[in-house]
């Protein structure tokens, strides 16, 4: 399988095809699916739905007090699922007299609760304490669609609520999922996916969440990110606010585009090895094609997005992701030669993604989707499955 920054439908561009509205930020972080490991013709199809079992283990919220909603897209149109495991499209006319929907699943009364996930893209969101406010509104093409959650706006109604989402793909091909910081970090949530392998993802070691809240807090220019004990902004989100420095990795993009005008970077990707310096501003770099890119600024490294685009081309896309990585792990000056695999490596200077470093060391397997291409030589917190059984989510101690 090639890596996963080779997907051939990533992160961001999900967004555009589930056409998410009106999330009061930049199209960062909406559901992320990953390349599929297999299509139908090559393995049997996955069943029409997966059970789907709800642990709740954080130890200070009661099962009446979480609440669960399953919602994204499922042949271009946007879906959610009721209590009962069944889709239901999206509709305006779902929103209450406080102009909000309700699509909360309850838990059961105690103990485990069992649902039935249809094939589907999108996220599972948890939320503690209170329900979350999902407005159901028209998007521009004249179709129904439902504003997302967005924790790092302090105008969203849902800012004061305790939440946070895990993401998946369920199709006939299998069951493609993540935890995710990329936006955000404020509730502890693993993964176990059976299926023909038993694995699982984004379990934090003892005192992790903490942990993390503290690393980010104490780290300088990171400590506005930090909102109360409720959640960590990821620092795109926090430069967009005004929480962080736009110019915070000037330095190191600056001493990057230096050191690379007077010798080379070798990129390797599943699609071959690109090899370039910097020339007229531009870090040029040639192997099965020729692909280049702008200088980035702070907030391009931080979303790995605008000179740092992706495009799923097959050249500028994975060489884009390889690039982005090594300037959220500054990893870029330390060796000439990208990706750097060992973790050992990572945010090893003053300037670096700190919020990423934090949301690493918290998870107990070192892995995490700290930025949009941590799957950059497999650090995601990201499982598969061609041939699913079941798959957890389990909300595990604060």
């Amino acid at each position: 399988m090639a890596p996963r920054h080779q997907r051939t439908l990533g992160r961001r561009k999900f967004l555009a095809a589930l056409g998410g509205v009106a999330v009061a930020a930049p199209a960062a972080a909406v559901i992320a699916p990953h390349a599929l490991a297999g299509t139908p013709s090559q393995t049997a199809a996955a069943a029409d739905t997966l059970p789907l079992t709800i642990v709740n283990n954080t130890g200070s919220f009661g099962n009446a007090s979480v609440h669960v909603y399953i919602v994204g897209n499922q042949d271009g149109r946007q879906v959610r699922v009721t209590p009962e495991g069944t889709l239901a499209p999206i509709a305006v006319s779902d929103n209450g007299a406080d102009g909000f929907t309700d699509y909360a699943i309850p838990l059961a009364g105690s103990g485990e609760t069992r649902l039935s996930l249809p094939r589907m893209s999108g996220r599972i969101y948890v939320s503690l304490g209170q329900k979350l406010k999902l407005r159901a509104v028209t998007d521009g093409a004249g179709n129904p669609a439902l504003q997302y959650p967005a924790g790092w706006v302090s105008s969203d109604p849902n800012y004061p609520v305790l939440h946070d989402c895990a993401e998946f793909t369920y199709n006939a091909s299998g069951m493609f999922c993540n935890t995710t910081m990329v936006d955000m970090f404020s509730v502890p949530l693993s993964i176990r996916l059976t299926g023909a392998r038993d694995q699982t993802t984004g379990t934090l070691r003892d005192g992790g969440r903490a942990a993390a809240f503290a690393a980010v807090r104490q780290a300088e220019g990171f400590g506005k990110l930090v909102v109360d004990d409720t959640r960590v902004i990821a620092p795109g989100h926090g430069l967009d606010a005004g929480l962080f420095a736009k110019d915070y990795f000037a330095p190191y993009i600056d001493e990057v585009w230096s050191t690379y005008t007077g010798k080379d970077l070798t990129v390797a990707t599943a699609a071959g090895t690109f090899t370039g310096r910097v020339r007229g501003g531009k870090l040029v770099l040639a192997g099965p094609a020729t692909v280049s890119f702008d200088q980035p600024t702070t907030r391009d490294v931080l979303f790995c997005d605008g000179a740092l685009a992706a495009p799923n081309d097959g050249t500028t896309g994975p060489v884009a992701a390889v690039v982005g990585a090594g300037f959220n792990r500054s990893t870029l000056l330390a060796s000439a030669a990208q990706p750097v695999t060992d973790a050992s490596s990572f945010y090893r200077t003053a300037v670096t993604n700190h919020y990423a470093a934090a949301m690493h060391a918290a998870t107990g397997d070192g892995r995490a989707y700290g930025f949009a291409f941590d799957d950059v030589a497999d650090f995601a917190s990201y499982i598969q499955d061609t041939a699913p059984s079941n798959i957890r989510l389990t909300l595990t101690p604060f």
